[in-house]
């Protein structure tokens, strides 16, 4: 596994039998055609990925039309508040009192102004369009007026929707929580048990963090397979389209003791892509216990992630401890067909936090583990500065060693699983905090430059906690630039685990990329903490 480090200084912010049914199928795309409740057509849930890639196939081959916005001003210039004043009804719910699962749908209007088509698919294979009705929803507050004016503009028009969200049983069988979201582009998000919306997941990223700037693909249309009444998974499919790619995607959401969302996906190349990003997570890092700023706020830390995991062919861990840089930041971890690789927030602790509305201490870690071989390539992390913990600033994906060019087509398939502070299959000591101050000590006459570094580096786990503080264990520290010194392990109290302290001195302004494990007897038996100090983020 190699390790990339780098800055960038700006942000510019198909077969013979599919053929009839894909011709079939590619009249029924159009949100903006007027909507028939009920369309006759007949495809079996088997072959329903086929026909979707075959569509897929063909978009890639023609010249990419953008979708159409929504036309009504009474929706594009509401704004946050408005939108939020309008509410689904429960009681038109999809699917309500006749599966474990039911859907809700969002309303367009505000930042949503390209509507998507939503289809159910029943035991038939008989598919329904979703239709758009403002009796679906409950207008409240400044919102109330809209629908009337909507009623009015749309008479022989269909809106479509702006996504939609799943209800299931998640925590009590009482009440049918969120279990998975989508809205906007080709986002979702998903959780577990007793965890609340954080991070988000993308059908696929491109060109993320090039100068030429980023192309956000969409999922424009998406068929919903109705579960039977006890089914406790759900099947859906979605096609994607962007100038640069379209594509087919299968995903399988179980959720259990966490939530599991198998993804199948193929995409076709339109035209040449840059930097291809496979299963993207985006998530936000505002400020944490490893911070160097000063930031205005009564909570010690807020952020949606804390940290990447990855893990390689030969079960390497390796922890990423999240930043806001000072400038943005792209790290790479090379890997032939990885294991896993997620943002995780392992940091569960309500204390350090204080946050009783955005509840920071539950929100979902997710790891994506490929199915199949995924071949060379590199796992690669984005972290862009933020001065607000309302922007996604932190991106991670898998890229394909093997660049994607016009008339190219690929296809993946991958687990997405959430999780807590801790995956099952990890064993190996973890790290838990991540600490930095200055160099210098108290009352120093002479001390040393702010860019010179101290740093803690605590590790925890059950194996590691029981062994004695007589043992040797060791520091592998590795840089690869600057000098570290004053190196010390020892034993926390109780069951605190270990710490690991060492102070660096960069060279001539350069980052300093860093590598620590603990081992012993020359047996690593802690995963690999990984991190780039930057000399300039301390002013």
């Amino acid at each position: 596994m190699k390790q990339l480090t780098h800055l960038i200084p700006t942000w510019p912010l198909c077969s013979k039998p599919l053929l009839g049914l894909l011709i079939m199928f590619s009249t029924l795309g159009n949100t903006h055609q007027t909507f028939a409740a009920t369309v006759d057509a007949a495809i079996p849930q088997s072959s329903l990925f086929d026909v979707i890639s075959a569509r897929a196939k063909k978009l890639a081959a023609e010249e990419y039309i953008a979708p159409k916005n929504i036309e009504l001003d009474a929706l594009n210039n509401i704004d946050y508040q408005d939108y939020r004043s309008i509410r689904f009804k429960k009681d038109k719910s999809v699917w309500k009192d006749e599966s474990l699962y039911e859907v809700q749908l969002f309303h367009p209007g505000f930042l949503y102004k390209t509507p998507v088509t939503i289809n159910t698919v029943d035991s038939d294979s008989k598919r329904n369009r979703l239709p758009f009705s403002t009796n679906f929803y409950q207008y409240d507050s400044t919102a109330a007026p809209l629908k009337d004016e909507i009623d009015k503009s749309v008479a022989n028009m269909q809106l479509g929707h702006a996504g939609f969200r799943l209800h299931y049983p998640l925590n009590t069988n009482e009440y049918k929580d969120e279990v998975m979201v989508f809205q906007g582009a080709s986002y979702f998000r998903v959780v577990g048990p007793n965890q609340v919306y954080g991070l988000s997941a993308r059908g696929l990223a491109i060109d993320t963090a090039e100068a030429s700037g980023e192309e956000f693909p969409m999922f424009k249309e998406f068929w919903l397979v109705k579960p039977k009444p006890q089914q406790t998974n759900i099947v859906m499919f979605a096609l994607l389209d962007s100038p640069s790619v379209s594509g087919a995607y299968r995903f399988d959401i179980d959720p259990s003791t966490n939530t599991a969302v198998k993804v199948d996906m193929q995409i076709f190349a339109r035209k040449d892509v840059k930097k291809l990003g496979v299963a993207p997570l985006t998530s936000m890092f505002y400020h944490g216990e490893n911070s160097t700023k000063f930031f205005d706020d009564y909570r010690p830390e807020v952020h949606d992630s804390d940290g990447l995991l990855t893990q390689s062919q030969d079960n390497k861990w390796i922890w990423r401890p999240l930043n806001n840089p000072a400038q943005l930041s792209v790290t790479s971890f090379s890997y032939n067909n990885p294991k896993g690789f997620g943002l995780a927030q392992r940091d569960r602790d309500f204390n350090n936090y204080f946050d009783t509305e955005a509840h920071y201490h539950d929100r979902p870690s997710l790891w994506i583990e490929p199915e199949g071989e995924w071949g060379n390539g590199r796992v690669e992390l984005v972290e862009i500065p933020t001065d607000t913990e309302t922007n996604d600033n932190i991106v991670s994906y898998w890229v394909p060693e093997k660049p994607f060019k016009a008339g190219d087509s690929l296809k993946l398939s991958y687990k997405m699983t959430t999780f807590n502070a801790q995956l099952n299959q990890h064993e190996k000591a973890r790290v838990v905090r991540t600490r930095i101050g200055s160099a210098a000590l108290p009352g120093e006459d002479n001390p040393p430059p702010k860019s010179h570094r101290q740093f803690t580096v605590d590790f925890s786990g059950p194996e590691l906690n029981q062994l004695s503080e007589k043992l040797n264990v060791i520091a592998d520290i590795q840089l690869t630039t600057g000098e570290v010194s004053d190196v010390t392990v020892q034993k926390l109290p109780d069951t605190f685990g270990w710490r690991v302290a060492f102070k660096i001195a960069p060279q001539d302004g350069k980052p300093v990329d860093m590598r620590l494990s603990l081992k012993l007897r020359d047996k690593e038996i802690s995963e690999v903490w990984s991190y780039v100090w930057y000399p300039n983020d301390i002013k």
